[in-house]
């Protein structure tokens, strides 16, 4: 099937999406119908970008008033990188993902999902909430302190995925 047969796909669709809309309903293909399922929760890094501005201020006044041997453009172009690299970590939010039968986050700026025969037991207390992997690495670490989670609603959640999956739930 060809190009033409495509295209006829294309057309039917987007007639039956403007029905769909005319009476409330969701579109056919949408992203927001496939990701339903998976509950999302941000927090905010906030002491590792805090860290990094504060030693580029604090290396711009150190070595603004010396007299540099090397490259002024590339001891502000040092300064400004610093800078970004807190505002970039700032603007990228940590997260755990609660879906149906997998648990994913982010770590070392890499996505990771873990499924629940693979989780060993979920920890949750006040302000913190541990989740332990039977894989290699180390458990993870949600902190109401640190990251700004809502560990309440994670632990609720969590507590809902443990009992489903027959997982280890401890609340302390």
């Amino acid at each position: 099937m060809g190009r033409s047969w495509e295209r006829m796909v294309q057309k039917n669709t987007k007639k039956a999406n403007q029905i769909r809309k005319k009476q409330g309903q969701q579109a056919i293909g949408s992203v927001s119908q496939a990701k339903s399922d998976i509950d999302r929760f941000f927090g905010r890094n906030l002491i590792l970008p805090i860290t990094l501005i504060a030693f580029a201020v604090l290396y711009a006044i150190l070595y603004s008033g010396v007299e540099q041997k090397t490259s002024v453009t590339m001891f502000w172009v040092t300064v400004g990188l610093y800078i970004l690299l807190g505002i970039v970590l700032f603007i990228r939010r940590p997260y755990l993902n609660v879906g149906k039968a997998f648990l994913g986050t982010r770590r070392f700026n890499r996505d990771i999902r873990v499924d629940a025969a693979q989780v060993k037991q979920i920890t949750v207390q006040k302000g913190y909430v541990v989740i332990e992997t039977k894989a290699k690495g180390s458990n993870w670490v949600f902190s109401r302190l640190t990251n700004r989670y809502d560990t309440v609603a994670m632990g609720e959640r969590l507590q809902e995925f443990a009992r489903t999956h027959n997982v280890p739930f401890l609340e302390k």
